[in-house]
């Protein structure tokens, strides 16, 4: 069994995790450091299930690995813009 663990955005992540989720890691990382927001109490949940690593940021960002092709899917939260018009 693994337990998962929290860390602070910008910190260093959990030792054992794939080099591509610490790759994806650094890029959500690098996207957020450009924008205005305040994301200095952000941080990240590391869950274990069925033994692979998901990644779950504060905003909703979520980092999954599959083995099988050792890769990493980055899914962002949607982004939902307010419109003051009305749509027929």
């Amino acid at each position: 069994m693994q337990l998962g663990t929290r860390w602070s955005l910008g910190a260093e992540p959990p030792a054992g995790l794939p080099e591509v989720v610490v790759i994806a890691l650094q890029a959500v990382e690098g996207d957020l450091a450009a924008l205005p927001d305040d994301t200095s109490a952000w941080r990240w949940t590391l869950t274990w299930l069925e033994g692979k690593p998901v990644i779950e940021l504060d905003d909703g960002t979520v980092i999954r690995f599959d083995p099988k092709e050792d890769s990493a899917t980055i899914t962002q939260p949607a982004v939902v813009v307010d419109d003051d018009e009305d749509w027929i």
